[in-house]
């Protein structure tokens, strides 16, 4: 996230320097072709003139304050906080104009700006550094949400993308209390002509709710990426957009000519004849894919030899909803609870979770939804942890330390308000229940006596339960879990494997850390032994076992799982219409003698080899 310049007058300097550098670019004529590359965020085509947009940084020169304006200085918060949710009221109002999907992605978002707005971590560190070290309101405010932002960061935790969501939340809650501290005028998108590309630094979700899809053909930013509620919200909208283009505010000039693929995450300024025919031809096939594509919605997914294969979505937060629907999954394969638990100084009760639980469920009607109970350990950084529930530091390695299940069975109160929540809202639809970090039998039989407890503390409470209990689930994560498959099996109901913490845990490697991420590999042979080892396992109990890791929205996988005897897939709601497509022209004994020839390889690479030749045959037949 770019940090504001204290500097006002001369970043509104630099401004002016830019765009006159920019009319000029354009004054002076066609320029060499630039290709630039960046994070595909959402897939399409745009061809079209460039109009960069410039945010004009807050005035927020270091300043301090004598102890006689400290009472003023508060006073200014509260009325830079009054201001701030009369703005996001008011685009609260503009909701309705949006779709659907863009509509169900923001609202929750402001929903939180105006929790941040009340008595939170930010507000109340704000006024404290205004009492105790005597600063500025719009310092104090910038001062805090840094310290809290650097403090999210640097948890460890596996979620990343996460992390980066939450200190970008934080971020631009205070970004919009120093503008209206120092009565700094927001961007504006108004006058952005019809066809346009949009490109600047950075767009908060705020900004991309006042796009208009029928008007700008594409976006592009330096800054970004693809997790954040930013990135969310062009998808709902289906702006082609690529977002962490470096050099592009560089490069950009008003009014150039570019091409940007939201597939490929390119961006070709001042584009040659080649390449517009290239765009061009790139955008009648996106075209012809697209209403490829959204015919698969409603057909079945089945081999053409009539395998039935399960394509489920994961949800992360409730705003996805629409997206999951939109993608055509039967159902939701891993429901991750932590959004209850994210930006709140105290713990959901069992009303709290019944509620959200419940807006899930009901808008999944009839399909399953399988929901993991808390996987929330030491490396998790949630304001919660102040409530004394969980430990506030992860410890020297995290990673293998008090998490997941571990930690709900040493705090069985959080696991019984969850479980509660969950089976109160059985009745209302298909529900399972998911373990996480599980490693031995024994912790499986632990919490289905929580589980069985919770349900009879329930029925004597007049509620009302569904007459057989949710199966419950075991996530397979680790390679403890996958030798232990057989045992384990014979207490839970089903398997999810979750290929992305196997293939950490497997191979001792975090993705996150850069010296390191080149050997995480899911296709490494032992990664993929452990995955037919814990499948044979739950085959053999006639047991559902899943994928929801990101090998399960690779079509080029699928065939590889499909041929281990894995028929039940959980990912990116994205991804299900190409993994159907797959799936739809893959024939099961193809798959299994594929499968076969791989399991036989003990090299990587050639592995690679293998995988790819064989998608290739299928998407000459799809």
């Amino acid at each position: 996230m770019r940090t504001e310049r204290p500097d006002g007058k001369l970043a509104e300097h630099a401004l002016h320097r830019r765009d006159a550098k920019r009319e000029g670019a354009v004054r002076g004529g066609k320029g060499r072709e630039v290709a630039l590359r960046g994070i595909p965020i959402a897939p399409g085509i745009a061809i079209g003139p460039l109009y960069d947009t410039a945010e004009i940084p807050p005035e927020t020169p270091r300043r301090t304050i004598p102890a006689e304006a400290v009472e003023a200085e508060r006073a200014r918060l509260v009325d830079a906080v009054a201001l701030s949710r009369k703005q996001l009221g008011k685009l609260k109002t503009k909701l309705a104009l949006l779709p659907d999907e863009a509509q169900h992605e923001l609202a929750p978002l402001l929903e939180a700006y105006v929790m941040m707005l009340g008595n939170s971590r930010l507000l109340r560190g704000a006024r404290k550094r205004i009492e105790g070290e005597r600063l500025a309101a719009e310092t104090a405010v910038l001062d805090e949400s840094e310290a809290i932002a650097a403090a999210i960061l640097a948890a460890k935790d596996d979620d990343k993308a996460g992390l980066y969501r939450r200190a970008t939340e934080i971020r631009e809650i205070a970004r919009r209390l120093m503008r209206n501290l120092t009565a700094t005028p927001f961007r504006s998108l108004k006058d952005v002509p019809e066809g346009s590309i949009l490109v600047a630094e950075a767009l908060t979700p705020a900004d991309a709710a006042l796009l208009d899809p029928a008007r700008i053909a594409g976006v592009a930013t330096e800054e970004g990426g693809a997790d954040g509620h930013t990135a969310i919200m062009l998808r709902a909208l289906g702006i082609p957009s690529v977002l962490g283009c470096a050099g592009l505010c560089h490069d950009a000039a008003r009014g150039v000519q570019a091409v940007l693929d939201g597939t490929e995450g390119t961006v070709v300024l001042w584009p040659g004849d080649k390449a517009l025919e290239r765009g061009r031809e790139a955008l009648a096939a996106f075209a012809r894919e697209r209403a490829k594509l959204s015919k698969l919605r409603r057909l079945p997914a089945v081999t053409t030899d009539g395998e039935v294969v399960e394509l489920q979505a994961n949800l992360e937060i409730p705003a996805e909803l629409p997206l999951i629907a939109q993608a055509g999954a039967h159902g939701i394969g891993l429901l991750r609870t932590e959004f209850l638990f994210m930006n709140r100084e105290d713990l959901p009760d069992e009303e709290a979770q019944l509620a959200a639980y419940a807006q899930i469920v009901d808008a999944m009607g009839e399909d399953p939804v399988t929901i993991r109970v808390l996987d929330w350990g030491g490396e998790k950084d949630m304001e919660a942890q102040n409530s004394g529930i969980a430990p506030t530091h992860g410890g020297p390695n995290p990673a293998l330390g008090l998490r997941g299940l571990r930690l709900l069975l040493k705090r069985p109160e959080l696991l019984e308000a969850q479980f509660a929540a969950i089976l109160r809202v059985a009745e209302r639809g298909n529900v399972r229940i998911l373990l996480p970090l599980v490693t031995n039998p024994a912790e499986v039989k632990q919490a289905r006596e929580i589980l069985e407890r919770m349900a009879r503390r329930l029925r004597r409470r007049g509620e009302k339960l569904p007459e057989r209990l949710p199966e419950l689930g075991v996530m397979i994560e680790t390679p403890g879990a996958a030798l232990a498959a057989d045992a384990i099996a014979l207490e839970a109901d089903f398997f999810a494997i979750g290929s992305n913490d196997l293939t950490m845990y497997t191979l001792a490697v975090d993705r996150a850390e850069a010296e390191v991420n080149h050997l995480y590999d899911p296709l490494h042979p032992a990664v993929l032994r452990l995955m037919q080892f814990a499948t044979e396992a739950a085959l053999r109990l006639r047991m559902p076992v899943s994928v929801c890791g990101e090998m399960a929205g690779n079509p080029k996988l699928v065939p590889l799982l499909l041929g281990l005897g894995i028929r039940s897939f959980s990912m990116n709601a994205g991804a299900i219409p190409r993994v159907k497509q797959a799936v739809r022209a893959l024939d099961i004994g193809d798959c299994a003698r594929f499968a076969r020839r791989v399991m036989e390889q003990s090299d990587p690479a050639r592995i690679r080899e293998l995988v790819a030749a064989f998608a290739e045959g299928v998407a000459a037949r799809a």
